[in-house]
């Protein structure tokens, strides 16, 4: 204990702060938390570049709230981060740090509460406010948030709102707060955008660079398994031999959390899956459950899973490998926290090597490749925790009472002992089998390969005759956005806010095609009212989009010749680029026709 005092009292915290850490096991500072501590209690202000999991939240916090002035009962640190989760859980930490400081009153203000519920909690006067560019700047402009009092201010993320469109928002609140305040500004990479707002609205910060990517995280085992059979059965096989606390499973689609979910719990594992369509009341709940114990695992997206911070997890599986290597390093860093040590694996298509070779390259290091359990392994696991199950029993002080049974099941002189446990056991090993006898996931033979591949390029196939079908049919509508390649956008940047901000499902989403200065896309027809209203506000790259429907596709697209197109593959949820020209429909068929053909004879 004396030594967490000294560690963290020499940075001249106050003693009710110290009393906090204590009670929450911080034993010593990290290294952003160690070098922005001291500055941010002097009054400087500061600019922090480090990646999600490095202790920034406590590196700002903790400095502010020993500034605080008590005794008054307004807004006095305003904190801006990029979604609704991370701004829950930096208020909770700010919370947390503050336990033993009377009287402090900490606010979160996102997008999906009810105005009457944040108005009242102003009227309560918070000392601290944290919350997402969007809506505290309609509380500002509806006189609602009053920042006169200001003298804190941190932006968290920064790049973060820079990619979801934020910014804008961002420089019009820093806009409308007092001169005279500190500001902090944390951001894992530091664009132009961001470095301009540092310039604009910071006074000689201090710069502070901690590299903390994953390259000097030695406390994370990695691997990667190459993928044979169905994925839910090796998935179930790698929880039933790893020893994990807690587990976070990312797949891409939130169909797919929902079809991994319910594969878990016919399984008998304890499992929830976490997407888009979940309102704000039930995500809470669900990470509440994780955090206190009573949900060992999480299936969640990318988008959903931003701002997850669990000390819990130990185990990261990447159930579906990501298209960028920065998703990986960041999905990966939600394990191995706080001390401990994490492992992640990596499930890895034939298909999918090139993504894994990208990855290895960004974070300098080979991932070694493990192979799927056994059955001799997963029988010993098995009888091992049956043998734990039973020891447990075997200490209950009801055994009595059960033993005066055996008498009236069978005499001692029908059989053993031993052959009536056995008999027990065999009943009692439920669904998963103490003795397999037949391993059902094998390793394809090179023919099998070839058939399954032939069977992938098949289904392609029927995609793509599915998406012409349907195109003829009249069951799309093409959408025009005032973004294109000259403002640096790309098919990414686009999918994530057509289905982020408009909850669109990214199997729903057509052709994009990019041009110079707009681009075109292609999405379910009857939504256009609810999409266009969505979309009022919607940025890309810090550039509204302005999205309108074109009414008459065909005449659109017959102009549109020698420009990029992206097709979406339907098989490996991937966009495929392709010329467009003006060939005929009939010599497009012919040229497909004979390149099947050759591969055939290959």
């Amino acid at each position: 204990m004396t030594h967490i005092e000294s560690t963290f009292s020499v940075l001249g915290l106050n003693s009710f702060l110290i009393q906090s850490l204590n009670e929450m096991k911080y034993v010593k500072p990290s290294p952003i938390q160690a070098a922005c501590i001291p500055l941010l209690l002097n009054g400087h202000d500061v600019l922090g570049m480090a990646q999600t999991g490095s202790g920034k939240t406590a590196a700002f916090a903790l400095p502010l709230l020993h500034n605080l002035n008590i005794n008054l009962t307004a807004p006095q640190i305003l904190v801006l981060a990029p979604t609704r989760e991370l701004a829950v859980q930096v208020a909770e930490a700010f919370s947390d740090f503050s336990k033993y400081m009377i009287g402090i009153n900490v606010l979160p203000l996102y997008g999906g509460q009810r105005y009457d519920l944040q108005l009242r909690a102003l009227r309560q006067g918070p000392q601290i406010v944290v919350g997402t560019p969007g809506r505290l700047l309609d509380h500002l402009k509806r006189g609602t948030l009053n920042l006169s009092n200001l003298h804190g201010l941190v932006l968290d993320e920064a790049d973060e709102m820079l990619r979801m469109g934020f910014i804008e928002d961002v420089e019009t609140i820093m806009t409308k707060i007092p001169k005279k305040h500190q500001t902090a500004l944390f951001s894992a990479t530091m664009p132009e955008a961001i470095r301009r707002i540092s310039k604009r609205f910071m006074n000689s910060p201090k710069e502070i660079k901690i590299q903390s990517n994953i390259t000097t995280r030695p406390d994370i085992k990695q691997s990667y398994w190459m993928v044979y059979g169905r994925k839910t059965d090796a998935l179930i096989r790698f929880l039933e031999v790893e020893d994990f606390s807690a587990t976070i499973i990312f797949v891409k689609t939130k169909n797919a959390t929902l079809e991994v979910a319910e594969a878990l719990e016919k399984n008998g594992y304890n499992s929830a899956a976490l997407n888009g369509d979940m309102n704000q009341a039930l995500r809470e709940q669900t990470l509440e459950r994780l955090k206190n114990g009573r949900l060992d695992i999480l299936i969640a997206t990318d988008v959903a899973a931003r701002g997850l911070d669990v000390d819990r997890i130990s185990f990261v599986i990447n159930y579906d490998i990501p298209m960028d290597s920065e998703s990986y390093v960041h999905r990966i860093g939600r394990t191995g926290r706080a001390g401990r040590t994490g492992r992640a694996l990596l499930f890895v298509e034939n298909r999918e090597r090139r993504l894994l070779r990208n990855i290895e390259y960004t974070i300098k290091q080979s991932i070694p490749e493990v192979q799927l359990p056994n059955i001799d392994l997963l029988c010993k696991r098995r009888l091992e925790k049956f043998s734990k199950k039973v020891q447990q029993q075997l200490e209950s002080r009801d055994l009595d009472e059960y033993s005066a049974l055996l008498d009236k099941l069978y005499s001692i002189d029908d059989l053993d002992i031993k052959t009536l446990a056995a008999a027990l056991l065999k009943m009692a090993q439920g669904e998963r089998p103490l003795i397999i006898k037949k391993d059902l996931i094998k390793r394809p033979s090179p023919r099998e390969s070839f058939l399954r591949d032939d069977r992938r390029r098949e289904d392609k196939r029927n995609n793509n005759r599915l998406r012409r079908e349907r195109r003829e049919c009249k069951e799309i509508e093409l959408y025009r956005i005032e973004v294109g390649r000259n403002d640096g956008v790309e098919v990414r940047h686009i999918v994530g806010a057509i289905a982020n901000e408009g909850n669109v499902h990214s199997r729903n989403i057509g052709n994009i095609k990019l041009f110079s200065s707009y681009s075109t896309i292609e999405l379910p027809k009857g939504s256009s009212k609810d999409l266009l209203q969505k979309f009022a506000r919607t940025r890309i790259l810090n550039k509204l989009i302005h999205i309108k429907l074109l009414r008459d596709t065909r005449a659109y697209e017959s102009k549109t010749s020698n420009r990029v197109i992206l097709n979406r593959d339907k098989n490996s949820n991937r966009f495929i680029s392709e010329k467009n020209t003006n060939k005929t429909n009939a010599s497009k068929k012919n040229e497909l026709k004979s390149s099947f053909s050759r591969r055939r004879n290959i």
